[in-house]
């Protein structure tokens, strides 16, 4: 197996002083503590064309055949080219690998038990390999492989596409540096006369003579035509054969990048997570858009994308609570042309209904809820250039028209119109038979995650209403958004499934009730995280608790209270809800605003303390270093802002909760040339609490800022103390907003 020193080795620049890529580690996370792991990634921001090896995880003996593009994150890629030096020959090779380097930019691995290198550098829609022999006593074959589709040589070159479902192609053009002595389709272990394959595997195999100790070879790829694909490819790679002269374009657009945050002081470790972290939020969603036009499977056509860059790839459910508002932040004018994107899906699919899980092939309606309106009202109130009134009615349509039900795209059905007469999905008691066609089986109807989830999605479709100046409309839905008082348990203070006729399911565990991954109940996670899912209504939530001192201890016993199971019996019910701290778990989504809700109650000092608790436990410079699926920014979009000091608690609110920056000297370039910086004075491991702040120079006594604050630069400086100032941040009137 490789070594483990060598994997966390990380290249760095060619100056004594390490420049923002040097600090990525795309090792981090690749053994996942359960379910899947990060993979290294290569790939400029945004782009196309994705690569990872070819390889289940770091643990994994074999790659299969070297990569070629990822088409879909963490879940599929297409193509493989093998190198040989054995015959016969079969489509994919199954390679050991050792000394590898890799690089948000480029990657270097000698394979099959070290006899010959691979070396790749890439673009945005193109790439470029150099393969090195060490025995030139053999001849040297290359197949180039695809899995369902077809291949061919023209030319000098090699031309396929892969099939990735009915309408959605993936095409590759293929440039070698040296004409190959043979050329054909792969058959029978050797290379026929034939240069057409078609169906599965079809293969095209080439063969160099004894003596070849280098194979060059660079490609597009393209969505919509093979000839596109190889106009991308000499678009971006007009010249010779140069793979050091595309990786270090590579390095400087990385760096460009990721300079957008600099930070001084902390941990050289501390560094690492973050700037890793940060290039995690660039995996997805990706741009289609190919010399002006982009191949949509959401209606299975090409168009023109008008100024406006496609882009597709894009977990919603993951991504609108941190990745987008850390986009629309830094990078507004991309974020634009994303929900543009989104806008158009809603068009081509027909429905006009808002997508949640736009992939490669389409929407794949995952998960639950329809938190594409969040990422609209958020961008609307901070100042984006988003087309309102189509957003509006194309999320109007997608809560309205389709159905609640998770994991799925069907119209609107039986439980819906029980939301919108009850205000709560109704849970089924145990043995009771499912009655809707629309939900599934495994999924269920995740009674109470869908209840608040859709909750907080009326109130984001109230303050867009607004921003349109709709006021009847807004007003409906503000008065929607409190559904989730629909299923709030007094006696218990949890939220606790209902049946249809309005009685609590009973008896009810809010550890383990649900089933796997407590789907009958909630999704995923346990009653303990959904306990705290209402996100725009923190204030109402303390009331209905009690007050900000029970809301205070029970945020406490939520980090306190005891898994209640062995590990193997927890997990195996809730594989998802892994990093814990007590019942927190930091290893999903719906937990990543737990930790500021004490800024709510007047306790910023604890969300000081557990923010620090959670990226030092949690978020490590090693191979185990993520605690659960990242989901391309999910996760580490948490990461970037909480390392940085402040956080986007609720999406649609141009405010961002303060918690406790890891670095003493931090700079966000904001467009317009402008810089918000944030200085934590004396910030160490041990000095994590904020003893008193400033403002742009005058004093600051709440535990939040405004977007504005952000985007027309200025200065916050934090006085940070070994021990807490419990009075700072605390008073009634300084508590972040909620919703009225």
């Amino acid at each position: 197996m490789p070594v483990l020193a060598l994997a966390l080795s990380m290249p760095l620049s060619t100056g004594a002083e390490k420049e923002p890529v040097d600090y990525v580690n795309p090792y981090i996370g690749n053994i996942s503590h359960l379910l899947v792991p990060t993979f290294a990634t290569i790939q400029l921001p945004h782009s196309m064309m994705r690569i990872y090896p070819a390889r289940q995880d770091y643990t994994t003996e074999r790659m299969s055949g070297l990569p070629v593009i990822v088409t879909n994150h963490r879940e599929r890629s297409a193509f493989s080219i093998s190198p040989w030096q054995t015959t016969p020959l079969q489509p994919v090779a199954q390679l050991t690998w050792d000394q590898e380097k890799l690089t948000p930019y480029s990657w270097d691995v000698e394979l099959d038990d070290n006899t010959m290198r691979a070396q790749l550098a890439v673009e945005h829609q193109s790439a470029i390999y150099e393969l090195t022999f060490y025995d030139t006593k053999e001849p040297v074959y290359l197949t180039i492989n695809s899995a369902n589709g077809e291949m061919w040589e023209e030319d000098g070159k090699i031309m396929g596409y892969q099939s990735l479902d009915r309408r959605t192609k993936v095409y590759l053009a293929i440039e070698l540096a040296e004409k190959p002595s043979k050329a054909g389709v792969l058959e029978d272990g050797k290379i026929g006369n034939s240069t057409h394959a078609e169906g599965r595997n079809a293969c095209i195999a080439v063969e160099y003579p004894a003596g070849t100790s280098k194979v060059e070879l660079r490609y597009g790829v393209s969505f919509i035509s093979t000839e596109q694909a190889l106009k991308n490819l000499q678009r971006e790679q007009p010249e010779a054969f140069d793979r050091e002269g595309v990786a270090k374009a590579g390095r400087e657009e990385w760096n460009e990048t990721l300079s957008n945050i600099m930070v001084k002081g902390g941990t050289e470790d501390q560094k690492t997570v973050l700037y890793t972290s940060y290039y995690r939020t660039f995996e997805r969603p990706v741009c289609l858009s190919e010399d002006g036009r982009y191949y949509s499977a959401f209606d299975g056509n090409v168009h023109d994308d008008n100024g406006h860059h496609f882009y597709t790839d894009d977990w919603i459910w993951d991504t609108y609570r941190a990745a987008h508002p850390l986009r629309a932040l830094i990078d507004p004018q991309k974020e634009e042309d994303i929900i543009e994107s989104y806008l158009r899906m809603a068009e081509q699919m027909g429905t006009e209904w808002m997508p949640t899980f736009p992939e490669i092939t389409g929407d794949t309606r995952r998960m639950n809820s329809n938190h594409g309106v969040a990422m609209v009202a958020d961008a609307l109130y901070k100042g984006l250039d988003v087309d309102a009134e189509r957003a509006y009615l194309y999320c109007r349509k997608g809560i309205e028209e389709k159905t609640l039900a998770p994991w799925s795209g069907k119209p609107a059905s039986e439980i819906d119109e029980f939301y919108k007469t009850h205000g709560y999905i109704p849970a089924l008691r145990e043995g009771e038979e499912e009655t809707d066609p629309v939900v599934t089986g495994f999924e269920k109807r995740q009674p109470i995650a869908v209840t608040l989830g859709t909750a907080y999605d009326q109130w984001c479709l109230s303050r867009i209403a607004s921003y349109l100046g709709k006021k009847d409309d807004a007003e409906k839905y503000l008065d929607k958004s409190y559904n989730y008082r629909t299923v709030w348990n007094p006696e218990t203070k949890f939220f606790h499934p209902k049946d249809k006729e309005g009685n609590f399911i009973e008896p009810f565990d809010y550890r383990f009730g649900g089933g796997i991954g407590a789907r009958e109940a909630y999704d995923e996670n346990n009653g303990w995280t959904y306990r705290w899912d209402v996100q725009h209504n923190f204030a109402d939530l303390c009331e209905l608790m009690g007050g900000r001192e029970e809301l205070i201890k029970n945020l406490d016993q939520t980090f306190a209270e005891p898994m209640g199971r062995g590990k193997r019996e927890f997990y195996e019910q809730l594989p998802d809800q892994t990093g814990n701290i007590g019942q927190f778990t930091m290893a999903n989504e719906p937990s990543l605003h737990i930790p500021y809700i004490y800024n709510y109650a007047g306790a910023p000092w604890k969300t000081q303390k557990r923010i620090r608790q959670c990226l030092d436990t949690w978020f490590r410079n090693d191979l185990m270093g993520v605690p659960g699926d990242e989901d391309g920014g999910g996760l580490t979009s948490f990461v970037v802002f909480s390392s940085l000091g402040f956080y986007p608690v609720t999406p649609g609110f141009p405010v961002y909760n303060i918690g406790s920056p890891l670095f003493n000297d931090i700079s966000v370039k904001v467009p317009g040339g402008k810089t918000f910086r944030v200085i934590a004075n004396d910030c160490s491991d041990e000095n994590k609490y904020i003893q008193s702040a400033t403002l742009n120079g005058k004093p600051w006594d709440k535990p939040w800022i405004s977007h504005d604050d952000i985007v027309n630069g200025g200065t916050l400086v934090l006085q940070m103390g070994r021990h807490p100032n419990k009075s700072w941040g605390a008073s009634a009137d300084a508590v972040p907003p909620s919703a009225e």
